[in-house]
């Protein structure tokens, strides 16, 4: 009787709504194992049914607008589908939610907002599938222009219905938490997941990510982690994925057996060609991976995968072909979506334009790099591409202010980071900057004497002839931690420079000869086979600065009193 009833339903062009139910489900699986091809062949069909489906309508949207390959086209493809189907349905909240997904990846931000805003109104914030979607919009890993404290706000409004059980939910409260930096309601909220089901393997692989963004030290945990979302559900891609890119740098043989462990779990995808050539590239193949990168661009027709041409850039700019190199990057942002461009893509077209000395426009790339990654060590990275050009072309002013910059984004600057910016605006002829940067370090590091030293260093570098005194304070500091020190040999070179100073200082400034030779006897003591220091004990020993003979009106001394070197 069930079947007769079916039949007849399907008959009139209706659908049974547990049949619709199981449609649903089943492209909603596939969005979670992030195979959005086969996600969108589902919805679809749902839509060409029925067209007034609206949360499958929402879902083909989604399932256009994740995956890695997305083009503008399939932006706009999506954002006609919502809006036309937002059209026959102006009070459809799940739809308006889609719509505002858009506008934010768009950077339309206000605009956005304001579906949100009416999208959970009209609901009268009851609907869990709006506030999930919002939140989902929001915090995303790749949700740039996405706010995750709005995010936060209503995914923590969601997990307040009543009988809630959903792990979507928390782990993407998880996830809004984490892009707010908040590791531990992070962590919590991806443990609730897996409290709900425990296979739920999007959960222990995004706790993965969260140890493996600290960097290489965690490897322990975050292997574990993915082992556990393996173990849990064999079939979840994206784990594959992660780890062929994890290994990709150190372990090609390895990453080549994640990638063929991805690729049997995924759909037929336009990356599989590109990891491919990208694997030729790992194994230093770059001309083999430039003529496989070509080869899947000519499979592939019009919209071949964008990340082709940033993996060519790669590979002619190891060949040293970097006019190849710049015309491939411009390219590839030319078919990329602009909100997949990653801050790793910027760094690389940046380090190519400084090839033709285009240092401005690197500049402001870089920029635009750092501000856009959340993880310090890249950040790092980034700048040191610009120090270490201009250190190479002896710019070092312009070093030490990207060196500045590095300060800047770090949690905690090191005694490199800060002599490298007060070093190198030294070397420039910034001595000011210079002081600045070496009064951090004192700051930092009191008891130390290179910070004082160098104070010292850069103060006389600005009084030439000692007579306003500036470096006097600085290099008194340095004897004073230097004469304490238990290893001279290590502050030794200090400890000269520092005596040298007031041997001069002494002799030509305060024309005191006794306590010019105190000093010159504390650095003969220091290195006795220093000949010029002998040379100068002899000279200052017969010459009393005091008596020398002045030239009328000049107030200077004669020849005779000619000042020790430093």
């Amino acid at each position: 009787m069930k079947k007769i009833i079916i039949v007849l339903l399907l008959m009139l062009g209706l659908q049974p709504s547990w049949l619709s139910a199981q449609s649903i489900e089943q492209g909603k699986k596939f969005m979670y194992y992030e195979r959005f091809k086969s996600a969108k062949d589902v919805f679809q069909k749902m839509v060409a049914a029925n067209p007034a489906n609206e949360e499958a309508v929402y879902w083909l949207g989604q399932s256009m607008i994740q995956p890695d390959d997305r083009t503008v086209k399939d932006l706009e493809e999506a954002k006609k589908i919502y809006q036309a189907a937002l059209s026959a349905a102006p009070s459809s909240t799940l739809l308006m939610a889609g719509i505002g997904h858009i506008e934010l990846i768009e950077g339309k931000i206000q605009d956005a907002r304001n579906h949100f805003e009416a999208a959970i109104s009209l609901s009268q914030g009851k609907s869990l599938s709006v506030l999930n979607a919002i939140g989902f919009a929001n915090g995303n890993p790749d949700a740039k222009n996405g706010d995750p404290i709005y995010a936060i706000e209503k995914l923590k409004l969601a997990t307040q219905f009543k009988k809630f059980n959903d792990p979507d939910v928390l782990v993407n409260l998880g996830d809004a938490y984490r892009k707010s930096g908040d590791g531990t309601n992070a962590y919590n909220s991806y443990k609730a997941a897996l409290a709900i089901n425990s296979k739920y393997a999007r959960a222990n692989f995004r706790l993965g990510r969260m140890y493996q963004s600290q960097g290489r030290g965690q490897e322990p945990i975050f292997m574990e982690l993915y082992t556990a979302a393996i173990e849990s559900d064999p079939a979840y891609a994206p784990v594959y994925n992660n780890l062929f890119n994890y290994y990709y740098e150190t372990d090609v043989p390895r990453a080549a057996e994640y990638f063929e462990k991805w690729l049997a779990n995924s759909d037929d995808d336009p990356k599989a060609c590109y990891y491919r050539a990208s694997l030729k590239y790992a194994q230093g193949l770059f001309q083999e991976a430039i003529t496989k990168a070509n080869d899947c661009i000519q499979a592939e027709g019009a919209n071949p995968y964008a990340s082709l041409y940033s993996l060519k850039a790669l590979a002619y700019n190891r060949l040293k072909d970097s006019v190849k190199a710049k015309e491939q990057f411009e390219e590839y942002f030319k078919r990329q979506a602009p909100d997949k461009v990653t801050a790793a893509n910027i760094n690389q077209y940046a380090d190519v334009l400084l090839k033709f000395s285009a240092t401005t426009e690197a500049g402001l790339l870089i920029d635009k790099a750092v501000a856009m990654d959340t993880i310090e060590a890249n950040k790092v990275f980034y700048c040191k591409t610009m120090t270490n050009y201009y250190e190479a072309q002896k710019k070092y002013k312009e070093a030490a202010d990207w060196y500045k910059k590095i300060i800047a984004v770090k949690r905690f600057s090191s005694k490199t980071d800060i002599y490298n910016t007060g070093y190198n605006y030294f070397r420039g002829g910034a001595y000011d900057s210079s002081i600045a940067a070496f009064n951090l370090y004192t700051q930092k590091y009191p008891d130390e004497i290179f910070g004082y030293y160098m104070m010292g260093k850069a103060s006389a570098a600005i009084d030439t002839t000692g007579a306003l005194g500036l470096a006097v304070p600085g290099y008194q500091k340095a004897i004073e931690i230097g004469e304490k020190a238990t290893d001279k040999e290590k502050v030794k070179n200090q400890l000269i420079g520092a005596y040298k100073f007031f041997v001069e200082y002494y002799y030509n400034v305060k024309k005191d000869q006794a306590m010019s030779l105190t000093y010159l006897d504390k650095a003969i003591a220091l290195d006795p086979s220093d000949a010029q220091l002998v040379s100068n004990r002899e000279f200052i020993s017969k010459n009393d600065p005091k008596s020398a003979p002045k030239k009328a009106g000049s107030g200077k001394p004669k020849g005779n009193s000619a000042p020790p070197k430093r």
